[in-house]
């Protein structure tokens, strides 16, 4: 069976011969530049400046020695858009913190202060505020807050402070899609999966505007979560424009690739912390349910795609209902979160979504364990959760700048020994 093949077994919850693998087909299946530049050398492959295509967690660009070194199955079919508003074409030089030698795009403009921070800009346009700033020794950036007004309904609606933040692509955006899916479903048997987030309602990393040279309205993560008590119609204006936006795409990639791509991202909204929800029930099913439902509702109506939602945290609160409005897909499955027992998960859930992620702690084990460790829970995460498809394995979320290549390695061997034996 080819890649393609397998993933779509998988996501059929069938059972496939080898495991699907994931790495760096989405922007929180991934991989930091630093880590990606060890996986590189401890691999023996050809030694090259790493691109960092996702300029908030500085991931690197996986590349297809990478994948045919580790047996990668899915590759992203995206509009080569990055979440600051410019598109990852004519690469440059650029040092990491750590040292490390990169390169990064055109319009990734950086400035650094009197103590080493660094900042970042929406559309690399240095005649405005930054919009995100890294510590001096950071491996990531943090987005600033450049808006927030009062909770004054009559000052503007959500509709206008956001109708910059989130757009319908243009014609050479699709025409990007529609030729990367053509070369990948053409001449590779790579499982695809398209990316962007269609409509990720209230995700932190886009409230603050990233994208936008001055972001309108709440923009502060915190007033923003409190107008959904104190302003809801706001709340509302913003999503129903959101999912306006998001349907109009999916038809636009619908176009561009047709069913040759076998899943799509809709969001990557966070809904859960460490120890429990961020939000109520309640406030999900008014603010975010029916808004997700109608999107997932058109996506099962006019494709065979499957439906890849990304939230952290405890969120085994939210399962029924995501299982209500549509999700086929759920990632990164942190099982070190509250209440989220794998061995619960795929009893309870196992037939219903596919566990897009999940295969190793990237909080602690693979960035802190031993080797040793690292084998020992990818193992025992893989033949829990692939018995039976359903399951592409994937890390917790990305793979952080500090992991070893000793630990990365022991992962994929682990891997490895995993699909000999089947």
């Amino acid at each position: 069976m080819t890649s393609r093949e397998r993933l779509i077994e998988t996501l059929n919850h069938r059972e496939p011969e080898k495991v699907v693998v994931d790495m760096g087909a989405t922007s929180i299946t991934g991989i930091n530049a630093n880590a990606l530049a060890k996986l590189r050398a401890a691999l023996g492959l050809e030694e090259r400046k790493i691109k960092v295509h996702e300029p908030l967690q500085l991931l690197g660009m996986v590349e297809e020695d990478v994948r045919q070194a580790l047996n990668i199955d899915v590759v992203d079919i995206t509009n080569n858009m990055t979440m600051f508003g410019f598109e990852n074409k004519g690469w440059k030089p650029w040092r990491l913190q750590s040292g490390l030698e990169v390169e990064i795009p055109e319009d990734f403009n950086t400035t650094v202060d009197e103590k080493g921070n660094t900042y970042l800009y929406a559309q690399g346009d240095m005649n405005y505020p930054p919009a995100s700033m890294m510590p001096k020794d950071g491996y990531f950036f943090d987005h600033i807050t450049r808006g927030s007004i009062e909770f004054d309904e009559d000052t503007r609606g959500g509709r206008e402070d956001f109708k910059d933040d989130f757009g319908i692509m243009t014609d050479e955006q699709v025409r990007r899609i529609e030729d990367r899916c053509n070369y990948f479903y053409n001449n590779t048997g790579y499982g695809l999966i398209g990316g962007g987030a269609l409509a990720g309602l209230g995700d932190f990393a886009m409230i603050p505007g990233p994208n936008v040279k001055e972001p309108k309205g709440i923009r502060d993560i915190p007033d923003f979560m409190m107008a959904h008590k104190i302003c809801p119609d706001y709340i509302h204006e913003i999503y129903e424009y959101q999912t306006e936006v998001a349907l109009e795409n999916a038809k636009l990639f619908k176009q561009a690739c047709g069913d040759k791509i076998q899943a799509i991202i809709i969001s990557g909204t966070d809904f859960g912390t460490q120890n429990g929800p961020f939000m109520s029930l309640d406030c999900f099913r008014e603010f975010y349910k029916p808004y997700y439902k109608r999107i997932n509702d058109w996506v099962h109506e006019n494709t065979n795609w499957k439906t890849f939602y990304h939230s952290c945290g405890a969120i085994s609160t939210f399962l029924q209902d995501f299982y209500e409005m549509g999700v086929d897909i759920l990632n990164p499955v942190q099982l070190s979160a509250y209440g989220m027992d794998g061995h619960m998960l795929k009893e309870q859930w196992g037939d219903k979504f596919t566990f897009w992620g999940g295969g190793v702690d990237t909080q602690k084990t693979l960035p802190f364990g031993t080797p040793e460790e690292v084998y020992a829970e990818v193992t025992e995460r893989l033949n829990l959760f692939n018995k039976g498809g359903g399951f592409v394995f994937n890390t917790v979320h990305n793979i952080q700048g500090q992991t070893s290549a000793d630990n990365m390695m022991a992962m994929f061997q682990a891997i490895k020994d995993y699909n000999e034996k089947r």
